[in-house]
């Protein structure tokens, strides 16, 4: 006889995962999604199987506002070898070249200090990003090389926490885009080394931090009713964003798809804004244009799923 399969459930919020070493972004997101019952489910951004740390996933309703977490800034936690260079950047692949390794404090320093700011970072080939919608790293295990260009980041903090060469452990805040493998290797290089990374752990992003997280160990551990209490809202995703209350023609008009009359004087035109209703419900995204001084939808929760 074969086993039913455990009923899906229209639930909706954001659980702060912290994703195993060893697993893929979308691996742990499907285990989180079979523990919830979920029957929509979504992460912001990726983590690669070789990091651990802090992933949002999202679950229902909150999927549709996933978006607004990848121009986030983060954190991380880095472990670096210097002296080895590896073929994907990290402790999974084959070292390939090797130089000093004694490198001293001051010297490390000052390669953190100098990429520290705006910089220019060209991507790692073992990566997500897509080329004619395959993702970098298919390329890489073929041994091809694709032209990256580089982009523009932010390096906002490197913390030294540890160092004993070769070993490193730093701690990085950073602007959305940035590869903390390829930081690594150009913190070496400015000393005229070679590094790889040998331990990657995000730590925070858009306001959320590790301490928030639970892991798939505890979450299995728990009955339902518990898992739930550890759900976000929708919102959460969103709380960077100016918030308005509106009444309930307002409301009514804007899920008929119309736009709503809404008069502000320090608003500048095209600006999103978190909408509610008067009792405190979470109505979902508009815009506000002041030429019209209406609000348009951008995207609403799904009563009828919420």
């Amino acid at each position: 006889m074969t086993p039913t399969k455990p009923q899906k459930r229209p639930i909706n919020g954001v659980l702060l995962l912290d994703k195993p070493i060893g697993l893929s972004s979308n691996t742990a997101l499907q285990k989180a999604r079979r523990l919830y019952r979920a029957e929509k489910a979504g992460h912001t951004g990726v983590l690669d199987p070789l990091a651990s740390g802090l992933l949002p996933v999202c679950f229902g309703e909150a999927t549709k506002f996933a978006q607004y977490l990848l121009d986030a800034d983060k954190a991380y936690t880095a472990t670096l070898k210097l002296g080895e260079a590896t073929t994907t950047g990290d402790a999974e692949g084959e070292v390939i070249d090797t130089a000093r390794s004694d490198i001293s404090a001051a010297e490390f320093q000052a390669a953190c200090t100098a990429l520290t700011g705006d910089i220019r970072q060209v991507p790692p080939m073992f990566s997500a990003l897509k080329h004619e919608g395959k993702p970098l790293y298919e390329y890489a295990r073929k041994g091809i090389v694709i032209e990256r260009k580089p982009r523009d980041i932010t390096i906002y903090s490197i913390e030294i926490t540890e160092f004993s060469a070769p070993k490193a452990v730093i701690d990085v805040r950073c602007s959305k885009g940035a590869y903390i493998r390829t930081l690594s290797e150009d913190i070496a290089k400015h000393i005229g080394t070679f590094a790889h990374l040998t331990g990657l752990r995000r730590t925070s992003t858009a306001g959320f931090n590790i301490a928030q997280t639970h892991t798939l160990e505890a979450i299995e551990s728990q009955p339902e009713n518990k898992r739930d209490n550890w759900l976000l809202p929708c919102d959460v995703l969103v709380q960077h964003l100016p918030r308005v209350e509106l009444d309930g023609e307002s409301v009514k008009k804007l899920r008929f798809g119309q736009a709503a009359p809404f008069a502000a004087t320090d608003l500048p035109s095209n600006t999103p804004l978190r909408a509610y209703a008067t009792d405190g419900e979470f109505i979902g995204l508009v815009e506000y244009f002041s030429h019209h001084q209406c609000l348009k939808v951008v995207r609403l929760m799904n009563t009828s799923a919420a």
